[in-house]
């Protein structure tokens, strides 16, 4: 095989970015001539999302800190760049480099492929991962329907591109819940907004866990997060007299316990004024570490949404969530996390963040342990999409072996 160098061009990451911006002519390729013209439906075979996999007792923190303060970091992504002759071999040239690229993938943790003509449709996105042997899986809230399939015969997934979300500012987060996080993810521009704005971004969780305050790193992995995902308010309880309220408040918790945790499939515990509002029932996932090491690498990465789901940092920029929705995060105690180092970890996380202003076409490839992702505000149509993936391949799903599109549906269709 040619080297890969000798078909593309490879650049540096994009250009750091600063605070909160306001912002086919398709050659048939020979590995496409062994396939039936149409790919086969992937609807009824995709496999669960694979088990989070948690690895964060026992680590050395100032050791860790200290090593990836010395060592120079890979570019975090990659950039690279199609040339003519790539683009003419098509999904081939993929498929000839694939272990080059997985390889390439682990050493700098996002990958940003630039100018190529074959991921400008979902039938050419779906050839790209294809060629490189990569095994689709859902959504880790697939069943929670806050996620919406743009193809689901071929394990495609629409990005939060709706114009109701347009002015909501997603923070840093790794595709995970306490029970379910996706290996790798794949994300693909169709479109970019056709006004300003809706730039993707990425942040390295390496990057992060250097450059976190020494003390304020230690304090938050001792005491571990809890992540609240919902807010249910039952103030007409206020008037019923004392035990009558309590009665009714235990059961109105192992009512939502038992019908709408399940659809959410993420372990959580159902728990009355966590935020101080004793009428409010809330949603939380169990406490979690908010660091990891990567399952492949063993080093450890900053895995943790609070970037994107703290309830402090999400009321200080555009936001469109509902009340019903608004996440929060507190210690595993369920204590109250100091503003202060709420704002630390957003200054670090933000200043790690690389804009990557995705072009129609554009891949980014992204170790999803690794590698946190976020999208900026827009207005105008805008059209990204995304393709999950594990380590099952899908002959291995049976009947019954993962979860249902029942809220998927449900929630998707009416809004």
């Amino acid at each position: 095989a040619a080297p890969m160098a000798s078909a593309l061009r490879l650049g540096s990451a994009a250009r750091p970015r600063v605070g909160v911006a306001r912002a086919s002519g398709r050659v048939r390729a020979i590995a496409e001539l062994v396939r039936p013209d149409k790919a086969p439906a992937l609807s009824d075979r995709l496999p669960d999302c694979p088990a989070t996999v948690w690895d964060a007792d026992s680590l050395d923190l100032d050791k860790w800190q200290s090593i990836y303060k010395r060592e120079v970091l890979p570019v975090c992504p990659i950039e690279i760049h199609a040339t003519d002759a790539a683009n003419a071999a098509g999904a081939a040239w993929f498929l000839e480099h694939k272990d080059e690229l997985k390889a390439t993938l682990q050493k700098h943790g996002c990958i940003w492929f630039r100018g190529f003509d074959l991921m400008k449709d979902a039938d050419g996105f779906r050839s790209f991962w294809e060629s490189l042997e990569m095994n689709p899986c859902l959504d880790p809230l697939h069943t929670s329907g806050l996620r919406k399939f743009l193809s689901k015969t071929d394990a495609l997934y629409e990005e939060v591109n709706k114009d109701s979300l347009s002015k909501h500012y997603i923070g840093l987060h790794n595709e995970s819940t306490f029970k379910k996080t996706a290996k790798v993810g794949a994300f693909v521009c169709f479109k970019p907004a056709t006004e300003w704005g809706g730039e993707f971004f990425i942040a390295d969780g390496e990057r992060i866990f250097r450059d976190l305050d020494p003390e304020v790193l230690k304090t938050i992995t001792e005491r571990k997060v809890r992540i609240s995902v919902s807010n249910l308010d039952f103030n007409f309880l206020q008037s019923l007299p004392e035990a009558q309220r309590r009665d009714a408040m235990t059961k109105l918790g192992e009512l939502v316990d038992g019908a709408v945790a399940p659809k959410f499939d993420m372990d959580l515990e159902m728990l009355w004024g966590a935020d101080g509002r004793p009428m409010r029932l809330q949603a939380v996932q169990k406490a979690q570490s908010p660091i990891n090491r990567h399952p492949e690498t063993g080093r450890p990465v900053w895995f943790c949404n609070l970037h994107n789901q703290a309830r402090f940092l999400r009321e200080r920029r555009p936001c469109g969530t509902p009340e019903v929705g608004m996440t929060d995060i507190y210690f595993g105690d369920l204590g109250l996390i100091p503003g202060e180092m709420l704002q630390h970890i957003n200054e670090v996380s933000e200043k790690n963040i690389v804009t990557v202003p995705m072009q129609p076409g554009d891949v980014l490839l992204c170790d999803n342990y690794r590698v946190l992702h976020g999208r900026d505000i827009f207005a105008g149509d805008r059209l990204h999409a995304v393709s999950w993936f594990g380590d099952r391949p899908l002959e291995d799903v049976g009947k019954g072996d993962k979860p249902g599109d029942f809220l998927n549906v449900i929630l998707n269709s009416a809004f």
